[in-house]
């Protein structure tokens, strides 16, 4: 049995070089991802201040607005929002979820001379919180924060919580509607009634952007958009959390 110690030791040690090869290469590709992802996230991060930036300058925002990250909108898509509303001008604008954009677009509306904000809010809490915004900006005649609890409303195969829309003017001609609420966790497709409760006001040329486009619930939304409502045109734009525009044509 001896004679065969030698061979067994030489066997142990190449399987333990073997084996340590392969944890160094694991480590070797851990490093390189977690090298990528750091580059991803500062270039994300630097194009969020960019897009923080451009929002100051387009607007002459002698105030700072509210945080953008975590659930708030990011930068990149309230610059948008903003670019948008000061290019089209639309005469009324209906928010599915109020805060920072509800500044942003009061603030557009107030550079453009004219026209208004709707918004939709069911916590009253973010209600009182944007419109105590509005006001320290001197914004509060350009956007009107809509008390709007979560109701059931029974759309195409079933109940769906969402906004009392009763609470928007009667007859009102939609110009833009963003929507970035209700929150995802309120229900699967959360912010799919926006189409069968409010597409068919959208006025002639309007343009729907949503939020969080990237996620797979609204991905979902929009084929279902697509099919329900043809005539609505999707495209989309390089935003963080995703943006997709529809546009009547």
């Amino acid at each position: 049995m001896s004679s065969y110690a030698p061979l067994m030791l030489l066997c142990a040690l190449a399987l333990l070089c073997c084996y340590t090869l392969h944890k160094v290469r694991l480590i070797h590709l851990l490093l390189h991802d977690s090298r990528d992802q750091s580059r991803q996230d500062v270039s994300s991060l630097f194009r969020q201040m960019e897009a923080l930036q451009g929002l100051y300058l387009d607007l002459g925002l002698s105030k700072s607005l509210p945080a953008t990250r975590g659930w708030a909108a990011s930068p990149d898509f309230l610059l948008e929002l903003a670019r948008h509303a000061l290019q089209e001008k639309p005469l009324a604008v209906v928010e599915c979820s109020s805060g920072t954009s509800t500044l942003v677009l009061a603030r557009c509306m107030q550079l453009n001379g004219h026209g208004k904000v709707y918004s939709l809010e069911h916590e009253p809490h973010y209600a009182r919180q944007t419109r105590r915004q509005l006001a320290q900006h001197g914004l509060s005649d350009w956007a009107e924060v809509l008390d709007a609890p979560l109701r059931p409303h029974v759309y195409a195969d079933g109940d769906w919580p969402w906004y009392a829309e009763e609470v928007l003017p009667a007859g009102l001609a939609i110009n833009l509607l963003v929507i970035d609420g209700p929150p995802q966790a309120t229900h699967a497709l959360a912010r799919y009634p926006a189409g069968p409760a409010l597409f068919g006001q959208l006025a002639e040329s309007a343009s729907v952007f949503l939020d969080d486009a990237s996620r797979a619930d609204e991905q979902a939304m929009l084929r279902r958009w697509q099919q329900e409502f043809p005539a609505l045109l999707q495209s989309s734009r390089p935003c963080e959390k995703g943006c997709a525009v529809l546009t009547r044509v």
